[in-house]
Parts: structure tokens; sequence; C-alpha cells
């Protein structure tokens, strides 16, 4: 299963980058022992539309244009779900485990994702109630990534 992420806007070089770069790093090398093919990111700019409604519009075709067909798609939502690392690691492996070819992980821009996206989205995760920035929202999505990996290989995920 290859694993996508389409998100609205750029990292800049600096710590978010170079954070997002070791998660994704780490992923690699532990995801292809997993059956996991990949993991992509797609970074797409900001509409600059004047009004709301064509921004989400713009966004919407944008992303979708980059959806393989018989994707999982993943919104990260604030109004989303909030789930533990554990079941973030049980959804990805249940998905690789049933064939799914890909889980597309969406991260919209300042507007969010347009209602036509949200009704195609299988789940969406929230990182808990406060609002974070995009690019922080990036990195701790990676870092979900590369953990939901490391529990499937039966590592224990934190040391509680």
């Amino acid at each position: 299963m290859r694993i996508v992420v389409i998100a609205i806007g750029r990292l800049k070089q600096g710590p978010e980058r170079e954070l997002a770069d070791r998660y994704r790093e780490r992923f690699d090398d532990i995801g292809r022992k997993l059956g996991f093919r990949g993991l992509e990111i797609h970074e797409i700019p900001e509409s600059r539309a004047r009004d709301v409604a064509a921004r989400m519009a713009d966004e919407a075709a944008a992303i979708s244009a980059l959806i393989p067909d018989k994707s999982s798609i993943i919104a990260l939502d604030e109004r989303g779900e909030t789930i533990d690392s554990a079941a973030f690691a049980r959804h990805l492996g249940r998905w690789r485990d049933e064939s799914v070819p890909t889980a597309v992980f969406l991260i919209g821009g300042a507007d969010g994702l347009s209602p036509e996206l949200r009704r195609k989205v299988k789940i969406s995760v929230a990182f808990g109630k406060a609002t974070w920035p995009h690019q922080m929202v990036r990195v701790m999505l990676l870092e979900q990534i590369y953990r939901a990996a490391t529990i499937l290989s039966g590592h224990p995920y934190h040391r509680a």
C-alpha cells in the first residue's frame, strides 16, 4: 500500500521541514518491511481566489487530481475524530491487509476542505481540539505514520 499526503501550502526550509524529512525517512526504512510501498508528499499552492468558495473549489480540484482511484481518503480536520496512535496504526494495518492500494491523507488550506471532498473521506482525524498551523499538522501526521509503522512492527510505541 502506498501512503500519500496531499497538503495545501509548502513547508519552507527550517525546523519543520527537517523534522518532516526525518519522520519520512524513518518511515521509509521500516515501512518497506511491513508492505508499504512508499510515502509521497504533494504540496499544492494556496489558491489566490478572492472569495472562500472559489478558493475551496480551486484547492479541491487540485487535490482531487492527485487522488488515485480506490484510495482510502483520510482528512485532517479539527472536527474529526481524536484517535490514539494504536487506533491510527490499526487503520493503516487493516487497509494494508485489505489490499487498499493507497491511503491518502488530506491537509486542507486555511479555509478547510470543500464539502465535496469531505463527502469522499473515509475517516476524519483531529490532533486534539486545539487549532494547529498546517506545517505542524504535517509534521504530526508524518510522526504518526512513522509511529504506526513501529507499532505494526511490534515495537512499543511509548514507554509509559
